[in-house]
């Protein structure tokens, strides 16, 4: 399955990470089951935020944070240890391949994840983010990322006994505790870590573009990830009821829409994001701010294909307040994910992106009057004039070139 390891172990993961710049197909592997992930908390999410209780409506939002977090986090932790190491190697690919069903089993949970199966959701997280650090750091001697990887374990030990405690309960407890716990998590990962006593190396961190070219690659495939769950979901829903005029005209908007943010992201900071991490001045800094970018990107497409899913249920009903903040409040914090990705690859404000945001917060107001098909549609047609501005930005000049901070 790869290359024997022998002696100079911890080195020899280290060394060929470079020559390394493309996802290998077990990287590949744990993105197709993230899709299954995703697209589970979609339907979970979905199922709650039509419901009559106006309670249950506005909780399945938090809800929606409290699953998609732990599985993007799990995903970026297994990113960020193929970065570093070598793919190729045997013990990596053991690695990742325990990462991707720790990924299955949790998403087999998550239709049941408040009510029962908790431990399938709390324990396959975290026995992975205790056990694969604890697994490396023999092999890294020498190196400051085993006190990173120490300093990470001692932290996902004092929140693995909430994520435990979160299994052990129910309904809006387990909720509380897991989302405390993935809070903690997050915020730990991106101050890396600290311990008192314990000092912080200046050259790692849990974001760390290490590789110049892997980790940007697989932030950029992440992207993808989400906006192929997206179209997972809307084709699944749509499949499972009578197509009506509506219904159908709710399809080609919500496809419309993923295009969109497609060629809104990749236009232009993420098709040249490696170049631009290659170029910064602090390359840990970037990578903290690049991680926290595609969390928010994600987080904000996951949203949006739960609007979509409204819309293809409900299309001619009056949206509830809730349903507005998922059709619109999904593609205003994608954007705001891409307004932060243009400050690392060229180090301004893009105000066409703010401006969209701002106008997405007015249309809520009258589209709370409207079909909810009529809010799907005016979000798709601000996302249009954020492409269409980009395109006549672009028209007539060069591909512009990344310009970071430094």
């Amino acid at each position: 399955m790869g290359h024997p390891e022998g002696g100079g172990e911890g080195q020899d993961l280290l060394q060929r990470r470079e020559d390394v710049r493309q996802a290998n197909f077990l990287e590949l592997f744990v993105d197709l089951v993230l899709v299954f992930a995703l697209a589970g908390v979609v339907s979970r999410v979905a199922r709650d935020i039509v419901s009559e209780d106006a309670v249950v409506r506005w909780r399945s939002m938090a809800f929606l944070l409290v699953l998609a977090l732990p599985l993007i986090w799990l995903w970026i932790t297994t990113a960020h240890i193929t970065s570093w190491f070598d793919p190729r190697r045997r013990k990596i690919q053991w690695i990742v391949l325990a990462s991707a069903f720790g990924l299955l089993v949790m998403s087999t949970s998550l239709p049941y994840a408040f009510v029962g199966r908790g431990w399938a959701f709390a324990l396959p997280y975290v026995i992975l983010q205790l056990g694969r650090p604890l697994i490396l750091m023999p092999t890294l001697r020498g190196h400051p990322l085993r006190q990173l990887y120490l300093r990470s374990v001692l932290w996902y030990a004092a929140t693995a006994v909430i994520w435990l405690a979160g299994a052990a309960v129910s309904g809006g407890a387990r909720a509380t505790l897991w989302g405390v716990a993935v809070t903690i998590d997050i915020v730990a990962g991106q101050l890396r870590w600290p311990v008192p006593g314990m000092a912080r190396p200046a050259q790692v961190s849990a974001w760390a573009m290490d590789s110049r070219h892997h980790l940007p690659e697989r932030y950029q495939q992440f992207l993808m990830i989400a906006l192929g769950e997206t179209v997972l979901a809307v084709g699944l829903t749509l499949t499972n009821q009578p197509v009506t005029a509506a219904a159908a005209a709710g399809l080609v908007v919500a496809f419309l829409s993923t295009v969109l943010l497609w060629r809104i992201y990749f236009y232009r900071s993420g098709q040249i994001l490696a170049e631009a991490v290659a170029a910064a001045g602090d390359r840990y800094a970037a990578g903290r701010a690049t991680g926290t970018a595609h969390v928010v990107m994600v987080t904000g497409i996951v949203a949006a294909a739960v609007g979509f899913e409204i819309v293809l249920q409900q299309p001619d009903g009056r949206p509830e307040a809730v349903w507005l903040v998922a059709i619109l409040g999904g593609p205003a914090l994608f954007l705001y994910g891409r307004v932060r990705l243009e400050r690392i690859v060229f180090d301004r404000l893009s105000i066409r992106r703010v401006v969209a945001i701002v106008a997405l917060a007015v249309a809520a107001v009258p589209l709370y009057f409207a079909p909810t098909l009529a809010a799907a549609v005016v979000a798709a047609l601000v996302l249009l004039a954020v492409a269409l501005a980009d395109a006549r930005h672009a028209a007539g000049r060069p591909p512009e070139a990344p310009s970071p901070a430094h």
